[in-house]
């Protein structure tokens, strides 16, 4: 029995990037070898068990063979006698495709990757070395996430580039309708771990040059070709903005909550009647229910979509909050529900800061309205509701009532402090 460290981690020890989540092969064994050593079986489609003290993923040697569309529609072979490189050719790309020996037994031998001998049978270390993605064989086409997986890599990688010929395929795939024989679950694990990339815009970049993105996310490709504001640089159409926000997002480490209400934030500008362009008034409440059908669709955790809604609906409020007065940003922070959740109202602008900043010139420009929405949160928590309530109870009044007087004394402290946020400094 041979176990070979295989896929990402020999990639990542090839360009000197620290080793996260390690996949191992197990060559030669059988399930009843394994769990004598004491290893966790825990595959249901594949035979994969768990280490018995590092816990890592330990999976047979397998051959793989297409028997209907989409991702399930596999037949697997897992035997003693399914080579290193019968399994390797199942993987994705050449870069993914390779595997380093490290000993005849997992569990007690050292692993010094430094001495590990390379295996490399389809060119991986060359694509790293001239970083390109490229599929191993064309049995890339037989599984749809693939086309995922490659457009999240793409964001990861961002100075590598994809090889023409994968590409190609990726569009046959597309055209064949692969893509959408994906399951909703898969494409929001994969959407969500590619947003949180370090350049997101290369994932979206590559779906919609296969032509998956329009398959996937149509509400998001049709931005492409649509016109900007005319004061918001004309120069880019609204899916080249997205991408520049999506960037920023990422520059400024945000979550992915926030990353996601970057995505979602303008989705109505694809369907501004043109009588109402270029200043697409209206757009925020089409964003809003156009996101609420796609986190339906795609089944997006509730938490994601709460803020990306609040973001769609209010991002042009906020924007222009440096001109509402007091009793409009009391009401404007109730809309973000922040004085019920104050920490999300953060989430929320350093989402507007995103889009605010995602424009030719912008990026480093500083975002006003955040500080002073901020200074009116902290100055409207800083009236003693309770003790409002108590007193207006005390003399007779309703609720009604007095939730009025809460919201005038909010005000009130609203109005000295953005006052002294806005008076011209001397």
């Amino acid at each position: 029995m041979q176990i070979y460290l295989v896929g990402g981690a020999v990639r990542d020890a090839l360009l000197g990037l620290p080793l996260q989540d390690r996949d191992w092969v197990v060559v030669g064994g059988t399930p009843q070898a394994l769990i004598a050593e004491g290893y966790l079986p825990v595959g249901k489609d594949f035979p994969v068990f768990l280490h018995p003290k590092t816990h890592e993923e330990y999976a047979l040697a397998r051959t793989e063979r297409k028997t209907a569309p989409g991702y399930h529609g596999f037949e697997v072979h897992a035997a003693p006698d399914v080579t290193l490189e019968q399994d390797l050719a199942r993987r994705d790309l050449t870069v993914n495709a390779m595997a380093m020996a490290v000993g005849s037994n997992g569990l007690d031998e050292p692993i010094d990757l430094t001495k590990a001998e390379l295996i490399d049978p389809y060119g991986g270390r060359q694509d790293v070395a001239q970083k390109v993605f490229r599929h191993v064989t064309s049995a890339f086409r037989e599984d749809p996430v693939r086309i995922l997986r490659v457009a999240r890599l793409a964001a990861r990688f961002a100075d590598f580039t994809l090889a023409t010929e994968t590409l190609q395929l990726m569009r046959e795939m597309v055209e064949a309708g692969e893509a959408d024989h994906l399951v909703p679950e898969r494409v929001w694990q994969e959407l969500a771990k590619g947003l949180m990339e370090i350049k997101p815009s290369r994932m979206f970049a590559v779906l919609r040059d296969c032509g998956a993105l329009a398959r996937l996310l149509p509400e998001v490709d049709r931005l492409w070709g649509v016109p900007q504001r005319a004061d918001y640089h004309p120069e880019i159409d609204t899916g080249v903005h997205l991408m520049l926000v999506l960037d920023i997002s990422a520059r400024l480490q945000a979550s992915l909550t926030v990353r996601l209400a970057c995505l979602f934030h303008d989705l109505g500008k694809a369907t501004t009647p043109v009588d109402m362009l270029p200043r697409h008034h209206g757009h925020e409440a089409r964003s809003e229910r156009l996101l609420k059908g796609i986190c339906e669709r795609l089944r997006v955790p509730t938490v994601c979509r709460e803020l990306a809604e609040v973001v769609a609906r209010e991002h042009g409020n906020i924007h222009r909050s440096g001109d509402l007065g007091a009793g409009a940003l009391v009401r404007l922070l109730q809309r973000c529900d922040a004085f019920r959740k104050p920490e999300r109202l953060r989430e929320v602008l350093l989402a507007c800061e995103c889009d605010a900043r995602g424009r030719l010139g912008m990026s480093e420009s500083p975002y006003r309205p955040a500080a002073r929405l901020i200074a009116a949160l902290v100055a409207a928590q800083s009236v003693a509701t309770n003790v409002i309530a108590e007193n207006a109870m005390a003399a007779g009044s309703d609720g009604k009532a007095v939730g009025a007087l809460i919201q005038q004394a909010r005000i009130a402290a609203i109005q000295a402090s953005v006052s002294s946020i806005d008076r011209p400094s001397t």
